[in-house]
């Protein structure tokens, strides 16, 4: 426990920063009875410059889970006046604007754009989203909000083509909703408890030799997103373990951005390397498994079951 309550001599954001860079979770009954400001400290940021959503919920605590909280977060701001929810809305930066690219903006939102990769485009990419940026704003008011953790690049590129087609009245209500959504994963990674959102999903690979008829260990495996017909980008490596696994999820503790993932399995080495004698070129070399990823929050797994001739595969749970 934190110990909200007790006065330490350090301020309520002191208490919970990493440690040996492992962040430290709230636990939420904690939240539940520390004072205002300690609460409001601790989830102001939640809500992008907007700590006033945090404030209005104190007053609905306490909360029986995480995901109850969320929901007393999100009610506080769908709660408050008209103008307020407009400036929540506002007060979101642009993706991959010129004030993210200058480290001018909230941490968080920092963070997100940086594992979506928003701080790493071409000068023609800024360019695009420079103009797509001030097309949204000037019909809409707002800068465009996205959550942009469960969007790979072209699935972001696409919602953001979508949306300067939208209705002003149907994009604030769907602005509101990605801000409670970016709200849910922050609040995720701060707070412990039962009933956690569920906000994270992993994609995860198993290897099976079925000419010996066990996992295939030592198997190098490569996940790339397919940004374009002929661009993709390397997501993660591994090789697979004596389980024929990979150690940790190819992705996980995060939403899996929407988008296509190609798994490259490099199953010649592997033959080459337990003995097999293949022909050169092998006829089973590098293989792809193309995948697509439409629900962040699940999991996806996608085995191999191989020999130097022929595969399969199929999605597992």
């Amino acid at each position: 426990m934190f110990g909200a309550v007790r006065r330490t001599g350090r301020t309520a954001r002191e208490r919970v920063r990493p440690k040996h860079g492992v962040a430290m979770k709230i636990p939420l009954t904690d939240l539940n009875t520390m004072p205002e400001g300690d609460f409001v400290a601790l989830l102001g940021a939640v809500f992008e410059h907007a700590p006033w959503v945090a404030r209005a919920a104190a007053a609905r605590r306490p909360f029986d889970t995480v995901a109850g909280l969320h929901a007393g977060l999100c009610a506080a701001a769908a709660a408050a006046p008209d103008d307020l929810r407009r400036a929540l809305l506002a007060g979101h930066p642009e993706l991959a604007g010129r004030a993210a690219r200058d480290g001018m903006i909230a941490a968080d939102s920092i963070a997100e754009q940086a594992v979506a990769g928003l701080d790493r485009l071409s000068a023609s990419e800024y360019a695009r989203f420079e103009a797509m940026n001030a097309a949204y704003r000037s019909r809409f008011g707002i800068p465009f909000i996205l959550c942009v953790g469960r969007h790979g690049r072209a699935s972001l590129l696409k919602a953001f083509e979508e949306r300067l087609e939208s209705d002003p009245e149907t994009e604030m209500r769907t602005a509101e909703a990605e801000v409670f959504r970016i709200a849910a994963i922050r609040l995720g990674r701060l707070v412990e408890a039962d009933g956690t959102l569920r906000t994270t999903g992993r994609i995860s690979t198993h290897v099976l030799d079925t000419v010996l008829g066990r996992p295939a260990a030592g198997v190098a495996v490569e996940l790339v997103e397919a940004v374009t017909g002929t661009e993709t980008v390397p997501v993660a490596r591994a090789v697979t373990n004596a389980d024929g696994r990979t150690d940790v999820p190819l992705i996980g503790g995060r939403p899996v951005p929407i988008g296509v993932y190609e798994i490259r399995f490099a199953l010649g080495d592997y033959h080459r390397r337990i003995g097999m004698r293949l022909p050169q070129p092998p006829f089973l070399d590098v293989v792809p498994l193309r995948f697509g990823v439409a629900a962040p929050e699940e999991h996806y797994h996608v085995p191999l079951a191989a020999t130097p001739w022929s595969y399969q595969t199929y999605r597992g749970s």
